[in-house]
């Protein structure tokens, strides 16, 4: 597998690398959006299915669909547990493969980041809700700060290190956002940031989760030579927040949008 394809193709590695940050901010994202019983969910970009099963698991839907473009990811949400409970599809988040109006809730978690038509996304959503329905949003903040990777973006910059942002990266922080789904016409538009804080028993569980994934700050620690290499582990060491036992613990923050389609 490429490279570049990695880091959104490859379910075991994002369940080692952000699997456990993305369930705990998913639980209060739910939280915040405070919804009913009993209604249609759409998870639009639902990767390997871990926010698709918080969501059957704590929002008592009556239904869940979940829509991927990587068959890979796809593949890897369809051989979780209780995915009878779940309809998988393989989709576009610009071009959903659902007619108008099939949901009561469209989400979106951890994906408009990644995005190069972020309006048109949300317009998708929009069509596929029904009127008076919720669309909702949340992103990791960064990479300047918040982000479950910041010491490794911390540690690269300080080797004089450049972090290229993906298309779409600019859709990150909370007035981005609000303007983003104040631009889409929708209603009732509120916001907030999500922190949350993960803890690892040692540097090298650290460095194994942050590694298992395929992204441009990988492929920039990896082409240091070896001598750089040692560097950047001994400033990365160096700037963790460890505790007497050997225990890493440090925060992440996400930010998170809803509104409601016009009635």
């Amino acid at each position: 597998m490429a490279a570049a394809e990695n880091f959104f193709s490859d379910g075991e590695a994002y369940e080692i690398s952000m699997g456990r940050w993305s369930r705990v901010a998913g639980k209060e994202f739910l939280d915040w959006l405070s919804l009913p019983s009993g209604l249609r969910w759409l998870d639009v970009g639902c990767g390997t299915g871990a926010f698709t099963e918080l969501v059957r698991d704590l929002g008592a839907p009556s239904g869940v669909s979940g829509v991927d473009p990587s068959e890979d990811r796809i593949a890897f949400a369809r051989g979780r547990p209780l995915t009878s409970c779940v309809d998988y599809h393989l989709g576009d988040a610009l071009s959903l493969p659902f007619g108008d109006e099939e949901f009561d809730v469209a989400v979106m978690a951890l994906v408009i980041g990644q995005l190069r038509d972020r309006f048109k996304a949300i317009a998708e959503m929009k069509r596929v809700v029904r009127r008076g329905g919720t669309l909702a949003t949340y992103v990791w903040d960064g990479p300047d700060s918040g982000h479950p990777q910041q010491p490794l973006f911390d540690a690269l910059k300080a080797m004089g290190g450049e972090l290229r942002r993906g298309p779409g990266n600019e859709a990150r922080s909370v007035e981005e956002l609000r303007n983003l789904l104040d631009g889409s016409g929708l209603e009732g538009v509120t916001s907030r940031s999500i922190d949350i804080q993960l803890t690892f028993e040692s540097f090298d569980q650290f460095w194994a989760a942050q590694t298992a994934l395929t992204s441009r700050t990988l492929r920039a620690i990896r082409s240091l030579s070896e001598a750089d290499l040692s560097q950047f582990k001994a400033l990365l060491k160096e700037s963790l927040p460890t505790k007497a036992n050997g225990y890493i613990s440090y925060p992440a923050r996400a930010n998170a949008i809803k509104g409601q389609a016009p009635k």
